[in-house]
């Protein structure tokens, strides 16, 4: 009997004492796995505790994607400065060459309105200045003597018929007088050489044609013993007292030209002298290879110092009026966008997306993006941005997993 109960308590035993075993591991599996539970609440509540009292204090409304965090000593590090969102007053400066030339409304050409030859030659060579009233050359033409010696009859046929009792009579001489007088007028004779005739009562050989215009000879068609056509262009003159200047302007900066815009041109042969002139006319087409259209200007010149062919700088301020403004060097530029980063206070920084305009000195005008007053890096943004974009990249890996 003994036997049996001791091979019964043989078969049983290990597998009470197996049973006891595993009971003992779940239990502390079942601890250790409460225990974890436990620290990730408590550091679950830490951390919605820290945002919390984040968010009390105010020192952060919101983060936005990419924002970072840096200390004052690691600022002072990596070397961070800061500028300004403000609205300023805007003067942008365009520089560009030009080239002097003639106005083309003060060239004049002289022809006679009567054939003939040329006797006399007074304006001989081409570039002489020639005053207004001046004799340019003699002109010998039986027309015109056969027309002086009519008046010089009509105007005794006046006196004679003057005497008729007979009102009728005494009007046609008149009449034929002026006739003569008027055709010699429409030659360009002139009142007083029309008063030497009456007065001398003799025909003269030659009539001597005078400068109508001041100004330097460009071209010179007459030559002595010359035959010569009415309307034959004898003589160009070009007057230098106002000149024109051609400016070209890159196709960005065509828009902020205005016509009666003032330009301030030197010459480097005249340093520390100053011509102004104003924008006149703006050529409606561009240079496919420059890229620019060109800006005519007029430019007074009574002294001739301006010639034409010359080439001068030309400078012109153009007032924008107040805009909202950027520090050129907080703006980083990928080519696709602009960026800045934006202190938002408590060493947190967010890169925001930008649209800027006119570039004026250190300046970009600010179209979209940013609000005055506001503070922006401008020093060590570039390694910011990539601490953004390495934040946003794991970030983006952690929730991916």
């Amino acid at each position: 009997m003994k036997k049996w109960v001791d091979l019964a308590l043989f078969l049983i035993l290990p597998g009470l004492l197996l049973g006891c075993g595993k009971e003992t591991t779940t239990y502390k599996e079942h601890e250790e796995e409460r225990k974890q539970k436990v620290i990730k609440a408590d550091d679950m509540d830490m951390k919605s505790l820290t945002l919390e009292s984040i968010q009390k204090e105010g020192k952060m409304q919101e983060i936005a994607a990419g924002t970072v965090q840096i200390s004052p000593e690691r600022q002072q590090l990596i070397g961070v400065k800061f500028g300004m969102v403000e609205m300023k007053s805007l003067e942008k400066l365009i520089r560009t060459v030009g080239r002097i030339d003639y106005d083309e409304k003060r060239i004049f050409t002289i022809s006679p309105k009567i054939g003939g030859w040329i006797e006399d030659l007074y304006i001989d060579f081409t570039g002489k200045f020639v005053h207004r009233g001046e004799p340019l050359l003699t002109l010998y033409s039986p027309e015109l003597v056969s027309t002086q010696e009519e008046y010089l009859i009509a105007l005794q046929a006046k006196k004679d018929l003057a005497k008729s009792p007979f009102p009728e009579v005494a009007g046609s001489g008149d009449a034929l007088a002026e006739s003569a007088r008027r055709r010699l007028k429409l030659w360009d004779i002139s009142d007083d050489q029309i008063k030497a005739l009456e007065e001398s009562g003799q025909s003269k050989k030659t009539l001597t044609l005078f400068s109508p215009f001041s100004g330097f000879v460009l071209e010179k068609s007459a030559y002595r013993g010359m035959n010569v056509m009415p309307g034959m262009t004898l003589y160009k003159l070009a007057d230098l007292s106002v000149v024109w200047l051609y400016a070209d302007i890159y196709e960005y900066e065509i828009p902020l030209i205005r016509l009666g815009q003032q330009a301030s041109i030197q010459l480097s042969f005249l340093p520390g002298e100053t011509f102004t002139g104003k924008a006149v006319y703006i050529y409606p087409s561009l240079n496919p290879e420059t890229r620019t259209a060109k800006v005519r200007f007029e430019i007074p010149n009574s002294h001739q110092k301006l010639k034409p062919e010359m080439y001068a700088n030309v400078e012109m301020k153009v007032r924008l009026g107040k805009k909202l403004a950027v520090p050129e060097s907080a703006v980083i530029d990928t080519g696709l966008r602009q960026m800045v980063i934006v202190d938002k206070g408590s060493g947190y920084f967010e890169p925001k997306e930008i649209k800027v305009g006119i570039k004026v000195e250190d300046y970009y005008e600010v179209i979209e993006g940013l609000k005055s007053g506001e503070r922006v890096v401008t020093s060590a943004n570039f390694l910011i941005d990539s601490e953004s974009k390495f934040k946003e990249a794991v970030g983006g890996m952690s929730h991916s997993h």
